[in-house]
C-alpha cells in the first residue's frame, strides 16, 4: 500500500493527520494487506479517536496538566540510589529526581552521561577503552607502584608501574610532561621520581612534606572536566560508556563518539551546547523515564505542557517563585503563591495595574474565571 492512496482516503474522509499517523496507517494496511474498504473504515475509527483526545476550547490546560503530573508524583518513592543497568554508579531517581527537573537545578545531584560509539568504533573494545581512560578521571595515585616517604632525609620517592600505565592506556611521555609541569621540585629517573619540599621553616617541615605527598597523589594524569568515575559495558554487540558527572561539549568533540545517540542527564548541559530545542527535549525525555521507571503513565502531553512553559523563554526556568509563578503578569497570581506581603509591597511602590486576565487573581477577587464557560462572552444587540 503506498502512501498516496493513503493520503487520498483521509482527505476523502477530511481527516487533519499529522505526516507520523498516515505513515503508521500506511504500514499497518501494507501489514493486513487491506482494501480500499477496510482502509476507509479504519481511517474512521482514527479520525474519532483522533478528535476524542483533542483538548475542547477554554479547557483549563494548565490545572489538569499540573494535576496529572502532580498526582503520580505523590505515588513515588523516596528511594534515590540505583543505576538501572550499571551496578556501580548511582543515580538520582523517583521523586528527588522529579523536583530537580521542575526546579530546573544548575547543579543536579548525580549527572551522568550514556557514551555511544558510530558503527565502525562501537565494536571495537580497545578502542573504546583507550577513550574511556581519556573521559575518565586518573590520578597518579593509580599507576604508583611503591610510594616512600622519609622523614628522616626529608625527602620522597614514587615509583611509576609501567604495567599499569600500558594496561590503562596512557602516554608515559603525556604523564611526565604533566608531573614536570606541576611538581618545580622533581628529579626523574627513567620510573624512579624524587620530589623535595620547598621547606620553609624547620618546625613545619613534617607537615609540608606530608601535604606535598597528597598532592603528589591527587595529581591528575588523564581525564576530561567534571567527570569522575567511568563503567563500561555492553549493550547487544556494542560498547557503551557509563560515566557519573557530565561534560557533553567535551565529550561531542571526541574521535568516533556517536553525536546523536549519546546523552547525559543535565537539562542545562543539553540547553547550553544544543540549543533551547533540545533542552525542551531533555525536559520531556528526563521526566517521562523518571516516571515510567516508577512504573506511573502520563500522558506526554502533559508533560509537554510543562516543557513548553518552562522553556518558552529562550532558555530553561524553574516552576516556583525565581521561575514561572515568579514572573506573572498579575500581583494577585504572584501573591497568592508565595512572599504575598513582598509582592504587594513592590507592586504599590511601582503603581501597578492588575488587569484580571488570568484564574488566580479572578478567583480572588470572586469573579467567573476566564475558562470552561467563564472564557464566553456573551453581547446582545439592541433593537432599533
Amino acid at each position: 500500500m503506498d502512501i498516496k492512496k493513503v493520503v487520498s482516503v483521509v482527505k476523502k474522509k477530511k481527516a487533519d493527520f499529522p505526516k507520523s499517523i498516515i505513515e503508521e496507517i500506511a504500514e499497518a494496511s501494507e501489514r493486513h494487506n487491506l482494501k480500499v474498504k477496510e482502509l476507509e473504515k479504519l481511517v474512521d475509527e482514527i479520525k474519532k479517536a483522533y478528535d476524542r483526545a483533542e483538548v475542547e476550547k477554554g479547557e483549563a490546560v494548565g490545572t489538569v496538566a499540573a494535576q496529572s503530573v502532580g498526582e503520580p508524583g505523590t505515588q513515588m518513592t523516596m528511594r534515590t540510589f540505583h543505576y538501572a543497568g550499571v551496578a556501580e554508579l548511582n543515580v538520582t531517581l523517583g521523586l528527588p529526581r522529579l523536583i530537580e527537573i521542575v526546579d530546573a537545578r544548575k547543579k543536579i545531584s548525580t549527572p551522568t552521561m550514556a557514551i555511544y560509539f558510530e558503527e565502525e568504533y562501537g565494536t571495537n573494545e580497545e578502542f573504546v577503552r583507550r577513550i574511556a581512560n581519556r573521559i575518565g578521571k586518573i590520578v597518579l595515585n593509580d599507576i604508583i607502584k611503591d610510594f616512600n616517604v622519609n622523614y628522616a632525609t626529608m625527602s620522597m620517592t614514587v615509583e611509576i608501574d609501567e604495567d599499569k600505565i600500558s594496561d590503562k592506556r596512557l602516554e608515559y611521555d603525556e604523564i611526565i610532561a604533566k608531573i614536570e609541569k606541576a611538581f618545580k621540585r622533581v628529579e626523574i629517573n627513567k620510573n624512579l621520581l624524587s620530589f623535595e619540599p620547598t621547606i620553609s621553616e624547620s618546625k613545619h617541615a613534617i607537615r609540608e612534606l606530608r601535604l606535598l605527598a597528597d598532592k603528589v597523589r591527587d595529581l591528575q594524569i588523564s581525564g576530561v572536566k567534571n567527570i569522575g568515575k567511568v563503567v563500561i559495558s555492553k549493550e547487544g554487540s556494542e560498547w557503551v560508556i557509563h560515566t557519573e558527572g557530565s561534560n557533553l561539549g567535551a565529550v561531542l568533540k571526541m574521535e568516533g563518539v556517536n553525536k546523536t545517540k549519546t546523552s547525559t542527564n543535565d537539562i542545562h548541559e543539553v540547553e547550553k551546547v544544543l540549543g533551547i530545542e533540545a533542552g525542551r527535549n531533555a525536559i520531556i525525555h528526563e521526566a517521562q523515564t523518571t516516571m515510567e521507571e516508577q512504573g506511573l503513565t502520563v500522558d506526554v502531553r502533559h508533560i509537554m505542557l510543562v516543557a513548553d512553559m518552562m522553556t518558552a523563554d529562550g532558555s530553561v526556568k524553574s516552576i516556583g517563585r525565581h521561575g514561572i509563578s515568579g514572573e506573572k503578569a498579575s500581583v494577585l497570581a504572584r501573591a497568592s503563591f508565595e512572599e504575598t506581603g513582598k509582592h504587594l509591597l513592590r507592586a504599590s511602590i511601582r503603581g501597578e495595574v492588575d488587569y484580571l486576565t488570568g484564574i488566580i487573581e479572578n478567583i480572588i477577587i470572586g469573579q467567573p474565571i476566564p475558562l470552561g464557560t467563564g472564557s464566553v462572552g456573551v453581547v446582545m444587540k439592541e433593537r432599533d
